[in-house]
This record gives structure tokens, C-alpha cells and sequence, in this order.
């Protein structure tokens, strides 16, 4: 984030953070700290939000390096959802609020209460099981018929240089592998709950899973977050057969039996995800609103991100449709901007970016999906290029317009599809593209 924050919510930002501030505190003057927790209330200066990211980073090593690990997770924590709260539409992912609910967990584990591992495995099995809950309940036809995976690969946010060639794999192969993926995440999550074989059998389901999406795709630390709550699946026996002796003797040394209050104050957190998730299992069944306290909790869990709902792409996108945007001079000669990672260029390499996200390249491929809301982000790039922002153009990969910005801009609309390998072997173009209309003005 830090090498993003300013072009997406600095000052010359897509998304102003002090603006939004501003509406905030007019909509709730009394409530605004609990319905936008985050740092910035105190300092939205460019400076301010660059700290809380580096020092983020400062207090993460900390956390490495075993050295005032509990402030240093609580610090982690406050920093992660003070970005994830200013981020606006550009930090709306499930990953960020994973991060913060494991990273809340964190908190409490350094107590070494048992408690807290039952926590962290219920959280990587709803995981598990809610991905594969919204595949059937959204009655998306690609899931239910096993065909997703013969588009997955080509339509994914930001294709990795093997899922170009694993989308062209034979078709009976996406099937199994799709029916797989619904093994995976509807069966094997109630494995996590029963003795150690098929616990260890559901560890390794998941590790298997998720590998594959890290080699065929670029999904940020999502999937790398899910294989360190695998971690956690394990026993200590199972992980001491692979530990080296002196970290083994030292990690002896230093633990310590969970104290009586470690034990207490993980059980009334244990007993506070338990409400939360039965009341959102109600609602989902009756469509029903909770009572006011009951509402409240529910408000303020999912404002801190520590717990919440998940299930990520429900539906699977079976065209791959992108933005191109182009400005010009005199409205007859056009030249499109490049971007750092989304495909443009017909001959742009496929490449793995993970951990990283890069944000606004997501965000283009969420807006491709449908229509540029009227006052929405991509409105405002759009100005934010017109005006040319230096800290909104330091997000892409190519400046058509250097010397000046253009008196012109627009967007089209282009279908991208895979070459064949063959083809691509001669031109080494990666992309087939065709223009289909204009998406804005």
C-alpha cells in the first residue's frame, strides 16, 4: 500500500481521503469513530497515511523477529484497518478482511491459549465451506455443470504465465478439477472438526488448493494467508519432525501454559464469534433483522473486520472484457495509457505480482464487469488523468501524454481472448482483441 496510497487516496488521489472523511462526519458526528475506525480521523494528511503504512511495516518485523510480538500485532492490527477502512473501493476485499480477523486472533494466540486454535480453525474451515456455499447458492450454471474452469483461467482478474496454458488444457480435465474444488470446499471443511487423520487429510486438501491457485493466478496474499491457517491444522508433533533442534529447544524455552485469564478472555471472544456467526446464519434463513443490541454487535464486528462473512466469486465471468483508455489532442489522433499489470497490449507478458496487489489494475477489471457509475471512482481517474496528477499517473506503467495532459479522453470497450499457442509462437502476441463500444463518456 505504500506504493499506492497517494494515487488512490491522497490529496491528488482517485478517492480523496479527506473528503470522505468530511461525509462521514456529517452523516454520523456522533457515531463516526465506531462506523470508520481508522487513524486518519486524527491526521488524513499524505504524510500521515504514508507513516501508518511504513510503520506498519516496522511493526510487522517486529512481529518477525519475536520482539514485543503482542503490542506489536496490536499495532499491526490498528494500522491494517485504519488502510483498509480509508481504502474505500479500492480495499473492499475479503483478503483485507481475512488479514485483520486472523491478525485479531494473533493477538490472543500469544497467550497460547488452545481456545484461540479452535478459533483459527473454525475461521479456515467457514472459509473453506462459505467459498463453496455462494458456487451453489448463486446457481451460477458454469459451477453446477462443472465448465468453470474452462473459462476461469482466461477471465481471472490478472492471469499468472501458467494460467495461459492451463486454460487450453483438455476439457475433461477443468471438470475434474472443478469437481474437485467443490470436494474441497463443501466436504472437507467439516474434516477439520473430526480426529487428526482426516484433519490432516483436510490440511492438505487446502494446501493443495490453494498452491494450484498461487501457480495459475495472481490473488495478491490471499491464497498465501490461507496456507498459514493451515499452519494451524497441524499438531505439534506433526511440525517438530520438520523443526531444526535449536529453534525447537528455544521455541521450548520460551513457551508458557496459558494463564487462567488467557483462558477466560478466549472464551468470552470464542463466545462472541459464536453469536455473531448463528445471528448472520439466522438472518441469511428468516431475511430477518436482529433486535438494536443485537444489530449494534453485528455493525461493530463487521467495521473492525473481526469477524465477518465470507465466500469470494461466486460467479463465474465467462468473457474477459477490458477497459482501454485513450486521450488525445485534437480528438482525431489517439494514445492509450498502459497499465502495470492488467492486460492492454496485445503482446504484454503474463506475470506473477503476488504478494502484491495492485489496485486500481483490480478495480479496472471489477469495472469492465459492468457500468461507470455517475460520481464513482472511475469518474474520478478519469478527471484525475484529464488534470494529470502525478501521484494518480505514478500508478500506471505508461504516460502517453508527458509534456502536458490531453484535452481528450475516452474509454472503449475491447473482448480480449487467449492466442493459440501456435500463433502465439509466431507473433508473440498473448492477446486477441476486438473492440466492442464505447464504456465512457
Amino acid at each position: 500500500m505504500a506504493t499506492q496510497i497517494d494515487g488512490l487516496i491522497g490529496a491528488n488521489g482517485i478517492l480523496p481521503l479527506l473528503e470522505q472523511l468530511t461525509r462521514i462526519a456529517q452523516a454520523f458526528p456522533h457515531e463516526k469513530y465506531w462506523q470508520f475506525p481508522t487513524l486518519f480521523w486524527f491526521d488524513a494528511s499524505v504524510a500521515a497515511q504514508e507513516g501508518v503504512c511504513y510503520g506498519g511495516i516496522a511493526v510487522a518485523c517486529l512481529v518477525t523477529l519475536n520482539v514485543f510480538t503482542r503490542a506489536a500485532l496490536i499495532a499491526c492490527f490498528v494500522c491494517y484497518l485504519s488502510i483498509t477502512t480509508a481504502g474505500q473501493d479500492f480495499t473492499a476485499f475479503q483478503w483485507d478482511v481475512l488479514l485483520l480477523e486472523s491478525g485479531f486472533l494473533a493477538i490472543f494466540f500469544t497467550w497460547n491459549s488452545k481456545i484461540i486454535v479452535f478459533l483459527y480453525r473454525l475461521l479456515i474451515a467457514r472459509f473453506m465451506f462459505m467459498s463453496g456455499v455462494v458456487k451453489i447458492a448463486s446457481g451460477d450454471p458454469t459451477w453446477a455443470n462443472l465448465t468453470a474452469l474452462n473459462y476461469h483461467y482466461l477471465t481471472q482478474p490478472l492471469p499468472s504465465p501458467l494460467g495461459y496454458y492451463a486454460y487450453f488444457l483438455p476439457e475433461w480435465w477443468h471438470k475434474l478439477c472443478a469437481s474437485g474444488v467443490i470436494y474441497i470446499e463443501l466436504l472437507v471443511p467439516f474434516f477439520v472438526f473430526m480426529p487428526r487423520p482426516l484433519r490432516l487429510f483436510a490440511a492438505w486438501c487446502f494446501i493443495v488448493l490453494q498452491t494450484s491457485i498461487i501457480l495459475t493466478g495472481n490473488y495478491t496474499f490471499f491464497n498465501m494467508l490461507t496456507l498459514l491457517l493451515c499452519l494451524l491444522l497441524f499438531d505439534d508433533r506433526d511440525i517438530v519432525r520438520i523443526t531444526p533442534e535449536w529453534l525447537r529447544i528455544r521455541l521450548e524455552q520460551r513457551y508458557q501454559s496459558a494463564a487462567l485469564t488467557a483462558s477466560v478472555c478466549a472464551a468470552v471472544w470464542a463466545g462472541f464469534v459464536i453469536v455473531i456467526l448463528t445471528t448472520h446464519i439466522w438472518m441469511a434463513q428468516t431475511q430477518r433483522v436482529p433486535f438494536k443490541p443485537l444489530a449494534t454487535l453485528l455493525q461493530v464486528a463487521s467495521a473492525f473486520g473481526v469477524v465477518n462473512n465470507y465466500g469470494p466469486f461466486a460467479v463465474m465471468t465467462t468473457e474477459r472484457n477490458e477497459i482501454i483508455v485513450e486521450g488525445s489532442q485534437d480528438g482525431e489522433h489517439w494514445m492509450e495509457y498502459g497499465f502495470k499489470y492488467k492486460p492492454d497490449g496485445m503482446d504484454k507478458p503474463l506475470r506473477w505480482n503476488i504478494p502484491h496487489q495492485p489496485r486500481l489494475d483490480w478495480q479496472m477489471w471489477f469495472a469492465a464487469l459492468g457500468e461507470p457509475q455517475p460520481g464513482g471512482w472511475f469518474e474520478k481517474f478519469m478527471r484525475r488523468l484529464k488534470e494529470g496528477s502525478p501521484e494518480v499517473l505514478a500508478l500506471l506503467a505508461h504516460n502517453p501524454f508527458a509534456k502536458q495532459p490531453p484535452a481528450y479522453l475516452r474509454a472503449y470497450l475491447y473482448r480480449y481472448t487467449y492466442t493459440q499457442q501456435e500463433r502465439r509462437t509466431v507473433s508473440g502476441h498473448i492477446w486477441n482483441r476486438q473492440k466492442l463500444r464505447l464504456y465512457w463518456p
